[in-house]
């Protein structure tokens, strides 16, 4: 079937922010566990929900590591953060095909609302699904899911895409097709490894798979 909506993971799809979340995590395990942590042991805690991360590593403690975790984030958000090539253009050209698009995050509204700031593509979604808006985050199908309804096509119409292990899970688990990307910080052969039905290797992929589709 014709693809009629795209789901886009925020963090490390559309906006580089992973030397951001590995040095706030940094600064977070080297207060809390000095010593303990590597820049390469935070690889692993890209994609999980803050929530999911702190009550496996410092349960009972889980409110008050995500606060020290946002307040340092956002102190340094702007100066850390950068773009992916063609990503903006690439959304234009989508849009002007007039394909809906919404934003599938674990990542809290205000932290998206910054993230969208630096993008400067608001106008070119349709909607936008974040922490604060589900009980449940990915690999759970329920933000996916929420998200088609907001937009208001069938899960057949749509594609979930995003750099990591929640997002293909969660996009198949919502009866989606999945794209992973090959800029994610945890490799292709991580991502390929839980079977995408794409891998783009580049933003403007996207366009020769809604292109190439008969109408």
């Amino acid at each position: 079937m014709k693809t009629k909506a795209l789901l886009f993971d925020f963090d490390g799809t559309l906006l580089n922010t992973n030397e951001l979340i590995i040095q706030t995590f940094m600064y977070i395990f080297d207060e809390r566990f000095p010593g303990q942590y590597s820049t390469v042991d935070c690889l692993k805690f890209i994609g999980p929900s803050l929530k999911q991360t702190f009550d496996e590593l410092t349960p009972g403690e889980t409110e008050i590591m995500i606060a020290k975790y946002r307040e340092w984030s956002a102190a340094n958000h702007d100066s850390l953060v950068t773009g992916y090539e063609a990503v903006v253009e690439t959304l234009e050209e989508l849009h002007a095909l007039g394909i809906k698009m919404a934003i599938v995050s674990t990542k809290s509204r205000e932290g998206l609302a910054r993230g969208m700031k630096i993008l400067q593509a608001e106008h070119l979604f349709d909607a936008v699904v974040g922490l604060d808006d589900v009980e449940h985050v990915k690999p759970h199908p329920e933000p996916v899911l929420l998200a088609l309804q907001k937009l208001g096509v069938d899960r057949s119409e749509a594609i979930m895409i995003g750099d990591n292990s929640h997002d293909i899970e969660g996009g198949k688990n919502a009866g989606v097709r999945t794209a992973g990307v090959a800029w994610s910080a945890k490799g292709v052969d991580y991502l390929m490894s839980y079977e995408p039905t794409y891998m783009l290797h580049h933003m403007r992929d996207l366009l020769e798979i809604v292109k190439g589709e008969s109408s």
